[in-house]
Formats: structure tokens, C-alpha cells, sequence
């Protein structure tokens, strides 16, 4: 993936995560580790407004639901955050795509 998308991506996730801001050395892998942290730190403490911003993300009902029903329990963030990433990803792309036809 390309460093633009990567990092287009990663500001995306960031104003719904509150993440820090992008250092040196940042890649897609480093991005989805430091939001695995933030979202199993809101799966205890901030359930609710975790719900609200894989809805808003459009992550949709049923991978979501999927997430948490089945992913094993230490699993759940890392899968959950995995998914928001390629979600964000996705639109990144696909509004690249789109500029880029104009």
C-alpha cells in the first residue's frame, strides 16, 4: 500500500480514536497495533462510544457483530481494529479512484 493511503488512513481513524500524532518509521502495521490498543482499552471502558464510531465508520452490523460474537476474546481488538482499518482504507481508495477520473 501506498504511504499517502496509509497515512490518509491512519488521519482518518485518528479524529474518531484520539491517536497520537504519526512518527517517523510509521507503517499500516504500526498504525493497526496502536489502534488495537486504543479500541481494547474501549471495549472495557468505553463500549458505547466504540459502538457509535464503527457505526459511523460504516463498518457494518453484521462484521461487527461477527467481531465480537466470534473472534476468540483476545482477539476482539485486534480483529476489531484490523477491520476498521480496511474499512477507512477503502474509502481512501475509492475517493482516490474518483478524484483521480475527474
Amino acid at each position: 500500500m501506498s504511504e499517502s493511503i496509509t497515512l490518509d488512513t491512519f488521519s482518518l481513524l485518528r479524529k474518531d480514536f484520539e491517536l497520537p500524532e504519526v512518527t517517523s518509521e510509521f507503517d499500516e502495521e504500526k498504525a493497526v497495533l496502536t489502534l488495537t490498543k486504543v479500541i481494547a482499552y474501549m471495549l472495557d471502558r468505553e463500549f458505547e462510544r466504540l459502538l457509535q464510531i464503527c457505526y459511523r465508520i460504516d463498518l457494518g452490523e453484521e462484521k461487527l457483530k461477527k467481531i465480537l460474537h466470534v473472534s476468540e476474546p483476545d482477539q476482539v481488538a485486534p480483529d476489531l481494529a484490523r477491520a476498521l482499518w480496511n474499512r477507512q482504507k477503502q474509502k481512501i481508495e475509492i475517493r482516490k479512484r474518483y478524484s483521480a477520473n475527474e
